[in-house]
């Protein structure tokens, strides 16, 4: 899978990562956030993992790190601060993707991209149920000193093979995300804080200027 839209399934899971009281189990904890959750930001590390090519002897490995802030429905923004800068902001109707390095700015209507990955229900799902359309849901083995939730794609020819959502006492700590293609994406998240209103207008994204834009 293209790691573009491997991270597109990946920031709209995200946009359920907070902290709540724990539950009795890790479906439950998705339960809770998917109903309770407004709004909250934190900082993260993303792996990506990559199957082995021919004549390979170990996997290629990109980590990223950054600040993540989302407003549910429909409103999130990545902001990368390494290896290379990048920002990836979603303000309801427009998906923006600005390059510094390249000075360039690529533009996708939200619902087109985001439809693309069975995913993307999940930051708009009111509950667990409305979810079980799509996914197969279950509580997986413990492991790392979390609780995860398995979620299987009941379509079968798409571009995400499974999802795995981590919890540790409460909090949505992880996510990991494996492709059809073996590509494999974890994200770890640090605390997140769900107090702090954001102003208007914060996941406006205006171009820079001289960047180029380029709509797709």
């Amino acid at each position: 899978m293209n790691p573009r839209r491997l991270f597109l399934a990946t920031i709209t899971l995200a946009a359920l990562s907070v902290g709540l009281p724990a539950h009795a189990d890790a479906l439950g904890e998705l339960q809770a956030f998917l109903k309770n959750v407004r709004q909250g930001k934190a900082t993260f590390t993303q792996t990506v993992t990559s199957p082995l090519r021919q004549g390979e002897t170990a996997p290629r490995v990109q980590t990223s790190s950054g600040v993540f802030e989302f407003q549910r429905p429909d409103r999130f923004r990545f902001q990368y601060s390494r290896p290379f800068e990048q920002t990836i902001v979603a303000d309801g109707q427009t998906l923006w993707l600005y390059d510094p390095d390249l000075q360039q700015v690529t533009i996708r209507p939200q619902a087109e991209a985001l439809a693309q990955t069975p995913a993307a229900l999940i930051a708009s799902a009111a509950d667990v149920r409305a979810l079980q359309d799509t996914f197969e849901l279950s509580n997986a083995p413990d492991a790392d000193g979390l609780r995860w939730v398995q979620a299987l794609p009941k379509a079968k020819d798409g571009q995400i093979q499974s999802i795995r959502i981590g919890f540790q006492q409460g909090r949505l700590a992880a996510l990991d995300i494996l492709d059809s293609f073996g590509q494999r994406s974890q994200i770890r998240f640090g605390p997140m804080d769900t107090q702090t209103a954001f102003g208007p207008g914060h996941f406006r994204f205006q171009p820079p200027p001289g960047a180029d834009v380029i709509r797709q």
